[in-house]
């Protein structure tokens, strides 16, 4: 028998552990899997050096959304430890203007005490419209919210809105990696994520049909599956 691949899984936004559930519970027999926490602060700067510091020396690693910049920032770190990469949901772009400003009206709502309406707008957004009439999918996010809270939502903002543009570093990745995305993926569109894979040396594009911006837990055996096949066989 072979011996399990460590895998290191990374959540978006206002996402915890629970975005991973399907993939840990039905990968387990194939990975040593932790999810990551990024609710610390430090930009992605300091969260990728906190992945790090508890990360196994060599490992398999998912970045979802936010945590797939924070992946691309692990690949400029220590591209060496990576086996095997996947981006999911995500994009290397800056942060542009127009989102940084969409951004910043949020944060003032949420500091002004209405975190619950940002994310009940975020859950309307996030998602494919076949999947809103799901009410497990939509409490499922918003009880993820509910418990990275609006304090570490402020700190991820200012870490997205700060991130570097990974674009010019696409190139150098060097491992076996899977670029992954929903067909109605709202923020990070097919073409965002063709881009990346055409610029990854060897990177394998797979689309999800009925999918937006949350995979993991809008179509999760599709994700477990293209998964599966990444860490077994790519």
């Amino acid at each position: 028998m072979s011996a399990k691949h460590p895998l290191v899984l990374l959540p978006g936004l206002l996402c915890d552990e629970e975005l991973w559930r399907h993939q840990v519970r039905h990968l387990g027999d194939v990975a040593d899997i932790r999810v990551g926490t990024l609710a610390g602060a430090g930009g992605v700067e300091g969260l990728a050096a906190d992945v790090l510091a508890s990360a196994p020396p060599v490992f398999s690693l998912a970045g979802h959304s936010m945590g797939g910049y924070v992946a691309l920032e692990l690949m400029r770190r220590a591209p060496e430890r990576v086996s095997k990469l996947t981006l999911l949901a995500t994009n290397a772009h800056a942060d542009p203007p127009e989102a940084k400003e969409r951004r910043r009206k949020a944060m003032a709502f949420v500091a002004r005490g209405r975190f619950d309406d940002v994310v009940a707008l975020m859950a309307s957004t996030l998602v494919d419209p076949v999947h809103l009439a799901d009410g497990a999918v939509v409490r499922n996010i918003r009880e993820m919210a509910g418990r990275v809270g609006p304090d570490a939502y402020l700190r991820q903002q200012e870490a997205i809105m700060a991130r570097p543009d990974s674009r010019p570093d696409l190139a150098t990745i060097g491992c076996p990696t899977m670029v992954l995305c929903g067909r109605r993926d709202q923020l990070s569109g097919v073409d965002v994520h063709a881009g990346m894979a055409a610029a990854i040396p060897g990177a394998r594009l797979a689309v999800i049909e009925d999918c937006g911006h949350m995979a993991p837990i809008e179509q999760p055996q599709a994700v477990t599956a293209l998964m599966r096949v990444w860490l077994q066989y790519i």
